[in-house]
């Protein structure tokens, strides 16, 4: 059986700026808190760091041959904002802009359309310095910063980011101190997720303004989170969970405020000893601006338990199933979760359109003597991923797209080089670019519109 998507489906794949670009101090590019955070010792596993990663930078038109090889017919890439304003507002630097217009020309001209993602977590370092997510001050600078770009590329880029997991830039980089700037701070946290929530809210306008006919939307990290058992534990757990990493953004997003409980709970634990003063008065309206699509990434189940410690501290922790696939990353393989939370998405906030942004898996497949990287795991993930979002889209979700992530193997953040997510494998040492069979799996998917 044929499984045919709609005729202007949208079939791309997908990186990041400090994932793939390298060339990290050149052209008069700054500082970005990931260059800060990779350099100090003990924080990147193996010690590696994104000054050369992918070498993109150098190697972009390459780059797009091979996706027009691929036969993509977008690509979604973001913006390294040190590189076209390295004192994080202000100045321009002309050569760090004239590499994003001459890669958008690229692209349109092998009939790739570009979607572009403003920030996808590379802060000026300058701007950290000064408080970084934690102070207003840094909304500003980033409407000043989308405002410079969307006037540079908007005659020729229609589709637009603000943020790319605005979650992961908040608490993985506030709280847990795992992604830079490595802050373990809670309030910190909470009061830079509302500040990266009201930057994209007064970047939206800005957007429509510069780039006529454009549409814009936010990328979420969106999971799908199941108790392990009805224990009111384990239930409770889950509502946690959601709360923590998919209500708080979608629900002010979608006009709804900040979740009550989620609120009442950051208060009861000493997290918001002012509540939420930091929310001035038109911010909820700004935040919840009208977007025309809605970014999900989607990569895993959570399957999650609430065991109560020996000193009776509540505490929560991920099930991990005997008989389930996990990818190299640990992450459980459960497609069924991604059309459970596309119909969520699509019934309970009811987004004019989505697209899925993220979706992939870490392999590690390595060439055979004969160069040939023959990664099924990737290819079974991919069908049955791809068959789940059909499924969607014949349950009355409007999805518009689907993004890999990623097309080649990059930095994975504080993984370093250990985890391989491309459909191209990276030879690091060379820099060599070899299409994996799920690349060759993918470009027939695409030809065909369809499984």
């Amino acid at each position: 059986m044929t499984l045919s998507f709609p005729k202007d489906f949208v079939w791309g794949a997908a990186t990041a700026s400090y994932q793939i670009e390298g060339a990290w101090d050149e052209d008069g590019k700054s500082e970005s808190i990931w260059d800060r955070f990779a350099h100090t010792p003990g924080k990147i596993l193996n010690g590696d760091t994104g000054d050369v990663a992918c070498d993109h930078y150098h190697r972009w038109r390459d780059d797009v041959q091979l996706m027009r090889d691929l036969g993509l017919n977008a690509y979604r890439f973001s913006i390294a904002w040190p590189r076209i304003l390295p004192a994080g507002r202000g100045a321009v630097n002309q050569r760090g802009l004239d590499f994003y217009n001459r890669l958008v020309d690229e692209l349109l001209e092998q009939n790739i359309t570009p979607y572009v993602t403003l920030y996808h977590w590379d802060l000026p370092q300058v701007l950290e310095d000064a408080g970084g997510w934690a102070v207003r001050d840094t909304a500003q600078a980033f409407a000043e910063y989308a405002d410079v770009v969307s006037r540079a590329l908007g005659d020729r880029v229609k589709n637009w980011f603000t943020h790319n997991e605005p979650f992961c830039a908040a608490f993985l980089g506030y709280q847990m101190g795992v992604h830079a700037p490595g802050v373990t701070d809670w309030h910190k946290a909470i009061v830079a997720s509302h500040h990266l929530l009201l930057s994209h809210g007064w970047a939206m306008p800005i957007i429509r303004q510069n780039s006529a006919d454009a549409q814009a939307g936010i990328v979420l990290n969106v999971g799908f989170n199941m108790p392990a058992t009805n224990r009111r534990e384990d239930l409770d757990a889950v509502r946690f969970g959601d709360g923590f990493v998919h209500r708080w953004f979608l629900d002010p997003l979608f006009g709804r405020h900040y979740p009550a409980d989620m609120v009442d709970a950051y208060c009861a634990n000493g997290f918001l000893p002012k509540g939420m003063s930091f929310v001035q008065a038109d911010d909820l309206a700004a935040i919840s601006a009208p977007m025309d699509f809605l970014g999900v990434n989607y990569y895993r189940r959570s399957i999650m338990s609430q065991p109560t410690a020996s000193d009776g501290t509540p505490s929560h922790e991920e099930i991990r199933l005997p008989d389930s696939e996990y990818t190299e990353m640990g992450w459980e393989v459960y497609p069924d979760g991604l059309y459970q939370l596309l119909c969520r998405l699509h019934f309970e906030y009811r987004p004019a359109k989505i697209f899925i942004t993220e979706n992939g898996a870490s392999y590690a497949d390595a060439p055979d003597a004969q160069g040939v990287i023959d990664d099924t795991r990737r290819i079974d993930y991919l069908r049955g991923h791809l068959t789940a979002a059909h499924r969607a889209i014949q349950a009355g979700v409007p999805l518009a797209g689907y993004f890999y992530w990623s097309l080649m193997d990059n930095f994975e953040w504080a993984y370093g080089y250990s985890e391989r997510f491309g459909i191209v494998w990276i030879d690091y040492a060379t820099q060599q670019r070899i299409l994996k069979a799920s690349a060759r799996w993918y470009a027939d998917v695409i030809r065909r519109n369809g499984l």
